[in-house]
């Protein structure tokens, strides 16, 4: 399974670009401020050019008559001005460049690492620590535009025998690839945490329940799918799977918990089959 988790937007994006779109806007106010000084200087200059080389013909029609003279050493002074302003402009802008390509580096690094800290290493998944931010935001546009919200708690059945059979880099290896199944058995609206050792909570945005069902069995035919590589000798990999909606004025641990309980119904009637 090499399919990356996409996620929501909820973790890092929203405050990446609100980042950015702050500091690039001060960085803009900055850049036209000195369009402003470029201009004017500009339209100063130009006119101050113009009555220089034409001190008897410039605006000499009608009633308007302009006569400028100059001396030598104001004319090489003028210049002199120009040439420092349009030097600082260029410097200041070349400046602003700088900073705002920095700015974009430091802030995207930032945000990566922050990012980085509620992933999994093994898995590629957020981790438990991601999940009360990461259902907080779910929950709040869910409640905001009335749509319901599904959890689903996915235990491996039995994964304490891979580890005793086939060792913990097996089991490892298996849990990064129950977590690439379960990223490609999702979208890229939806969530993929580590919940425990071999437990992984799937936040399913604008699911009803029985929606959900199709996610379901979605992942137990992709885990079909991979026993038949036989990938463990002798060993079918299977997972219980709870199923809960999320209903307004409901809390998170109140959720989890219907999770829970349904999946150790799932479990229970396993095991008597």
């Amino acid at each position: 399974m090499t399919s990356k988790q996409t996620g929501p937007a909820p973790i890092a994006a929203d405050n990446l670009a609100a980042k950015l779109t702050q500091e690039l806007s001060r960085l803009e106010k900055r850049d036209w401020e000195l369009w402003l000084i470029v201009a004017i200087s500009g339209i100063v200059g130009g006119c101050t050019l113009l009555c220089i080389l034409f001190p008897s013909t410039f605006l000499q029609s009608g009633t308007v008559h302009l006569e400028l003279t100059l001396s030598r050493r104001l004319f090489f002074v003028v210049l002199t001005l120009m040439m420092l302003l349009n030097t600082y402009v260029a410097t200041r802008r070349s400046e602003l460049r700088r900073v705002q390509s920095k700015l974009v580096a430091t802030t995207i690094q930032s945000e990566l690492v922050r990012l980085q800290s509620f992933t999994d290493p093994l898995t590629e998944v957020y981790n438990r620590r991601s999940l009360e931010e990461m259902a907080a935001r779910f929950i709040s546009r869910a409640k905001r535009l009335k749509e319901p919200l599904t959890f689903l708690l996915v235990d491996v059945d039995h994964f304490k025998k891979v580890n005793t059979r086939f060792g913990h880099i097996t089991g490892d290896f298996v849990l990064s690839e129950i977590a690439g199944l379960l990223r490609s058995s999702t979208r890229g609206s939806d969530a993929v945490v580590r919940y425990g050792g071999d437990e992984f909570l799937i936040i399913l945005a604008n699911t009803s329940k029985q929606n959900a069902e199709v996610v379901v069995k979605r992942i137990s035919t992709y885990l079909g799918h991979w026993n038949e590589g036989k990938h463990l000798e002798d060993f079918q990999l299977t997972a219980s799977i709870g199923v809960a909606g999320w209903s307004d004025g409901e809390s998170l641990d109140e959720v989890l918990d219907a999770a829970d309980q349904h999946m150790y119904i799932c479990k229970d009637a396993k095991n008597r089959d």
